[in-house]
């Protein structure tokens, strides 16, 4: 984690790929989620990371999943990552709490608490019910074609636009197509410096091409500012 020192006040650094989580509350915000009924549908988290979503969507009836390379870790390095991840990510806001409007978040502290429950929710529910944590990631994906009703990803692709490369969205967002039998929910759809995504109208001509119908819908939730979007792929 490289935690901002105030000197580039128009970007939030990070070096790596963060392992931490959102609690299934904010997953309904972002994905737009909150009018879905998820009982009795097969749901996948990619990446799941250290979210309370696949524990969330269990309880309310749904046969959820988690993928994520960092599973392939023991319990006690998956916990003591998430910890470390978890706060130095919120550490990290130091010097450019402008790029984000503090309002489902009341500021950092209220990030922390949120970042912690869902470590938490995980970490309990990847102890109980391990066989829905699976090793993998994209653009390779364990998992049968159809495999899932619903396939949700957040905070991976778009995000990490300074590391994995176009070629690398197109195939993670084929792949994450393939696995889903309805629909596919991305978010965000910016990066870490809140600009949009240059080749998401490339992105999503190509997967009309493919034959699926992909657009960006507004949803209730602004972390980032301008960053009230996600990207809805009906297969």
């Amino acid at each position: 984690m490289v935690v901002s020192d105030g000197s580039n006040p128009d970007r939030y650094e990070f070096d790596g790929f963060a392992f931490i989580g959102r609690t299934f509350g904010e997953y309904e915000q972002m994905l737009g989620l909150a009018d879905v009924d998820l009982d009795g549908t097969r749901v996948l988290d990619c990446p799941g990371g250290a979210c309370g979503f696949t524990a969330g969507a269990t309880a309310r009836g749904a046969d959820a999943y988690a993928v994520d390379p960092a599973y392939a870790l023991g319990f006690g390095d998956l916990a003591a990552r998430g910890r470390a991840d978890a706060a130095r990510a919120v550490d990290g806001l130091d010097g450019v709490e402008q790029l984000y409007r503090w309002e489902f978040y009341d500021d950092p502290a209220d990030l922390s608490t949120y970042r912690r429950a869902a470590l938490a929710r995980f970490l309990a529910h990847r102890r109980a019910a391990p066989g829905r944590y699976v090793a993998g990631g994209l653009p390779d994906l364990p998992f049968a074609d159809d495999a899932f009703d619903l396939v949700c990803s957040a905070h991976l692709l778009f995000l990490y636009a300074d590391r994995l490369d176009h070629a690398f969205h197109a195939a993670a967002l084929r792949e994450l197509c393939r696995v889903a039998r309805d629909e596919v929910r991305v978010f965000p759809l910016h990066d870490f410096g809140a600009d949009r995504y240059d080749g998401l109208d490339d992105l999503r001509l190509g997967l009309e091409r493919d034959g699926y119908d992909p657009h960006v819908e507004s949803v209730p939730f602004e972390f980032q500012r301008g960053a009230d979007a996600c990207l809805r792929i009906e297969v």
